[in-house]
């Protein structure tokens, strides 16, 4: 939907997929992703990075890649981003139907002195679904030396120092630069992180893909980054909702690179809509994450369903939402 002075105006974005060896079914089965990538693993339904970028979907600026239309709006990312003009964040959609390797992530020091000037990664997870029984690892249950874990590496004994932590659906999870980690398998996850894809593998089953290849490992990097510390067992934070009227409105993780809160969404008529308070301090990333809906703005209304991105820049017309639906809402 083209319109005359609608420069300003949310969009709908199309992700970048990507397929790998652990992907599964579930994003295209149930989150309406269409795409011929098989098994596929991840979509990366908010990006500017060079390795996948997401485009407009409908508006004025239909097909163009997100980037671009960044460039020539800078103001679309507010105040809060400083002056750099780059999209800070990276909003995925991951389908693990296998586990993921074990891993870990350089911090943004790392990255800048050892990856030609990059970002490092912290990153949230927001679990959409669990099997019974799903669990992920999160950091070591004992502090080691690097020595050790270069030896349990080696000997492929490495499982017994990572800490496994049950999932179920609705779970919160913060993993900082430097957390070994791994998605495990049967879960869908909305990922929000650093706008990054510098991932150091350690450990990958053995895995081995179509071709009898290995997948790469980053050990000596991930030596350098790796938090050897014992962790504390995650807990699930406390999440306060906030009840208004047509929807309810809660913090799921607030940290120096972004915020994410989820939104309820339940109107049933014009007169409920939620009012959908926009500023200049930051752009606006809706994810819808179940349900469906309609955003308003002044001659423009876009229609959202179960897997929709919606970009909202940071000086958006005055908006409403309408509809019943769960939405994460990311800012920084």
């Amino acid at each position: 939907m083209q319109m005359k002075g609608a420069e300003n105006a949310p969009f709908l974005l199309q992700p970048a997929v990507k397929a790998s060896i652990w992907g599964g079914r579930r994003l295209k089965d149930e989150y309406g992703k269409r795409s011929e990538v098989n098994p596929l693993a991840e979509t990366w339904e908010c990006s500017t990075h060079p390795d996948g970028e997401s485009l407009a979907a409908d508006g004025i600026y239909k097909g163009l890649p997100l980037g671009e239309i960044l460039k020539l709006h800078p103001e679309y990312l507010g105040t809060r981003c400083g002056s750099g003009g780059m999209l800070p964040v990276l909003i995925k959609l991951i389908d693990a139907g296998q586990d993921l390797s074990v891993q870990v992530h350089p911090d943004d020091e790392y990255a800048k002195m050892n990856e030609n000037g990059q970002r490092g990664k912290t990153e949230m997870w927001y679990v959409l679904y669990a099997d019974q029984g799903a669990e992920l690892i999160y950091g070591f249950n004992r502090t080691l030396s690097k020595t050790q874990l270069r030896d349990a590496l080696n000997n492929k004994t490495v499982d017994r120092y990572l800490q496994h932590v049950p999932v179920r659906k609705d779970d919160v999870f913060f993993v900082e630069a430097g957390m070994v980690h791994a998605i495990g398998e049967g879960m869908v996850i909305a990922e929000i992180q650093e706008n990054s894809n510098l991932t150091y593998r350690l450990y990958d089953y053995e895995r081995t893909d179509k071709h009898g290849c290995k997948r790469e490992l980053h050990i000596e990097k991930a030596l350098d980054v790796v938090n050897l510390q014992s962790a504390v067992h995650p807990r699930q934070p406390m999440r306060i909702m906030k009840y208004k009227n047509g929807y309810a409105l809660e913090l799921l993780c607030r940290c120096r690179y972004f915020q994410v809160e989820r939104l309820l969404l339940n109107t049933e008529r014009y007169r409920d809509m939620a009012d959908f308070k926009t500023g200049g301090g930051s752009f606006q990333v809706l994810l819808c994450t179940a349900g469906c809906g309609s955003l308003f703005g002044k001659e423009r209304i876009i229609h959202f369903f179960k897997g929709d991105s919606i970009f909202v820049p940071a000086n958006s017309m005055p908006l409403k939402l309408h509809g019943r639906a769960q939405l994460l809402n990311v800012s920084v």
